[in-house]
């Protein structure tokens, strides 16, 4: 593998959060209220995000993580069940089945898009299937028809890990309505919205949202909010075993900035996809993304697959492009290849999932991003023989 001297700048990094005064304010106005954890803050973030995605109740978590695991518990997966998943997703989706004692079985992807194939899904329900765990890769919605079709006719539960989807729309519709029973969102510093940490669980079903803002706070009886606001002595009560799942007030008040923004991160997002979209057309070794025509995506990443003889490359571009300052990352990993869900029955059904797994990169796209940034990053590539 050669490359041509090209004069290198300071690290591009993959990714970078985007954080200004205005967040900085936030903060300080929530450390100075004396509400610090739970409290006023998160019920308007919950309030803000269900007016921007269009549903009716949003419940703001301390991640992602622990949004799919309440989502599991909501939709009542327990011992013995069964959750169908795609491998080709962050460990944390196969996780939050594993939580409540259920299995994960692997679907394999769409070649595509990259995400669950609606045509493997079905000769893997049996018996004990109870629900499909969606992933909406990257930010790319997921063909959800067919999918809820599926779910109908087998009478299944679907829950969306919409992680990296803030902003897609399928169908004319935001991500996160939501088309199944609910859809679970991250807020951790990759994603386009920042909290630093933190999460959100959608939903229109109101017995499904009270249950997860039940559980979310130790199954308590009582919200803080209700306690400190008492006006007699009340006390709280707990019926059955929950978690410390909260938002803090500071980081809600940061999402709450960030939600005012995002308009303007996904059109900056959007350009500067359409710029590697155009710039990469000619580069015979790498495919570049593919979007269906009744899905808008937010490219909260740009992933690329290698194809040809630069397939078996991967992490040879991947340190090249390192060497030039340039910051990149394996796409996606394939949980099913990871020690707790290793299985030899997996190798065999996944063909494109071990494939994706190792021919594709994610290449740097932030809002801050310069032109004369990505330039170099789109030179950089052209001077790589794979």
């Amino acid at each position: 593998m050669s490359t041509t001297s090209i004069q290198i700048p300071a690290m591009i990094p993959v990714a970078r959060p985007y954080i200004g005064t205005e967040e900085e304010h936030a903060v300080v106005e929530a450390l100075r209220s004396g509400w610090i954890t739970q409290g006023p803050r998160v019920a308007d973030f919950e309030r803000n995000f269900s007016n921007y995605i269009g549903c009716d109740h949003s419940v703001a978590v301390s991640s992602c993580t622990t949004a799919l695991h309440l989502a599991m518990m909501a939709c009542k997966i327990s011992p013995g069940d069964e959750v169908i998943c795609p491998s080709l997703s962050f460990i944390a989706t196969a996780n939050s089945i594993t939580y409540v004692g259920a299995t994960p079985i692997f679907c394999d992807i769409d070649p595509v898009t990259f995400n669950l194939d609606p045509l493997k899904l079905e000769e893997l329900i049996t018996p004990k299937t109870k629900a499909i765990l969606v992933v909406h890769q990257i930010g790319l919605p997921a063909e959800m028809n067919t999918i809820l079709e599926i779910a109908a006719k087998h009478s299944l539960a679907v829950i969306e890990d919409a992680a990296c989807a803030i902003g897609s729309e399928y169908e004319g519709q935001r991500i996160g309505k939501p088309l199944g029973t609910v859809a679970c969102f991250s807020f951790h510093p990759r994603k386009i919205l920042t909290t630093g940490e933190g999460g959100m669980i959608t939903t229109n079903d109101a017995e499904v949202a009270n249950r997860l803002r039940k559980l979310r706070q130790h199954a308590m009886s009582l919200s803080d909010v209700a306690r400190h606001n008492a006006k007699q002595v009340t006390t709280e009560t707990y019926d059955e075993v929950g978690y410390n799942f909260r938002m803090t007030d500071m980081q809600a008040a940061v999402g709450s900035v960030q939600l005012g923004r995002l308009p303007g991160f996904l059109e900056r997002r959007r350009h500067l996809a359409s710029r590697y979209d155009q710039a990469l057309l000619a580069l015979s070794w790498l495919e570049t993304p593919f979007v269906p025509a009744n899905c808008l995506h937010n490219y909260q990443s740009y992933m690329v697959k290698l194809i040809g003889s630069a397939a078996e490359k991967r992490d040879a571009v991947m340190q090249t492009l390192l060497e030039k300052n340039i910051s990149t990352r394996r796409a996606i990993m394939a949980t099913h290849r990871e020690i707790p869900y290793r299985e030899e029955r997996w190798e065999a059904t996944l063909p494109q999932t071990n494939l994706i797994a190792k021919t594709a990169l994610i290449l740097p796209l932030f809002h801050q991003m310069t032109e004369s940034d990505q330039d170099y990053v789109i030179e950089a590539l052209y001077s790589i023989s794979a």
